[in-house]
């Protein structure tokens, strides 16, 4: 039987949309696998897929019983936020720590840009970021994503954050076809009504394409492990491999060389605080004197 190759484009429980020559056909998994994810390129027989292609990423997000993929094959991961509903500082980092481990670019989008004073308080929290050399576009969907279509040309992105940061209204904006639904914000409860159910993958032009995912309340790196996590901070970079001990968690250990880095001013509190936040959901072994001294 022969077998044709196409990409998913979406991916609906155990059906996925995969396009093979400019046309999507519905299609299955063999067996009973669930591995396929958006971006895959994929061989097809009759309706089914059979076998995926080595990817060159994979986006996902993970706790200690199960994972989520978010897509594959990308080259970038947009975080869009904005003053209004409030963003998570946490998510952000998860995001970013997941890009550095893939070896993805990253972009900060800040949108909702007309509504001046939650722009102007997001900015100052994300100078920090800006001088780690992240960065940060800001603009607003409904009036003009202009400046934001240089930075996908070439590129396969995807578009991640909190329900109500106005993921969708981008898409919406940048390809008017794509139709993608639309929420309204909860004052009340200061966040955004999940609109988007499923990934979906466009096609800006020949060579630049965007995922749409839904909107995230949480990013779990259970999958990455201390050691990764703390490689993806790329202001303790120079220190790692520098502390007393070979398996310094950068906790609370004495001689690391992180910890010293943070006490003379050279990382921000802010981000150490957030490592050792996702550092203790990892149940390390706590640290003992005389293991494993350098």
């Amino acid at each position: 039987m022969k077998l044709l190759q196409g990409q998913v484009v979406a991916a609906y429980g155990r059906q996925y949309a995969v396009e093979i020559g400019g046309e999507t056909f519905s299609c299955v998994r063999r067996g009973k696998k669930n591995d396929v994810v958006v971006g895959d390129i994929v061989d097809v027989a009759a309706g089914v897929i059979e076998s995926i292609a080595s990817r060159a990423s994979l986006l996902y997000r993970s706790d200690a019983y199960r994972e989520k993929r978010i897509a594959a094959n990308l080259t970038q991961v947009i975080f869009v936020l904005a003053g209004v509903p409030t963003f998570s500082e946490e998510l952000l980092n998860c995001c970013l720590i997941a890009a550095e481990d893939q070896g993805l670019k990253s972009l900060i989008l800040l949108n909702k840009a007309d509504m001046l004073e939650p722009t102007r308080e997001a900015l100052k929290s994300l100078d920090l970021y800006e001088r780690l050399g992240y960065p940060v576009l800001v603009l607003s969907a409904k009036q003009d994503v202009t400046p934001l279509v240089s930075r996908l040309d070439g590129e396969t992105s995807v578009f991640v954050g909190q329900s109500g940061m106005g993921k969708s209204t981008l898409i919406n904006a940048l390809i008017p076809e794509a139709s993608r639904e639309t929420g309204e914000i909860s004052s009340a409860l200061d966040s955004g009504r999940h609109t988007t159910t499923h990934a979906r993958l466009f096609h800006l032009s020949g060579n630049s394409h965007i995922v749409d995912s839904p909107g995230l309340q949480e990013f779990g790196l259970h999958h990455l492990g201390q050691e990764r996590v703390a490689h993806a901070f790329v202001e303790f970079r120079p220190y790692l491999g520098h502390c007393r001990f070979r398996n310094c968690r950068h906790l609370e250990e004495p001689g690391c060389a992180v910890t010293s880095a943070f006490e003379s001013g050279k990382i921000d509190k802010r981000r150490i605080e957030i490592y050792r936040r996702l550092a203790a959901r990892f149940h390390l072994p706590k640290y003992r004197k005389g293991l494993s001294d350098r």
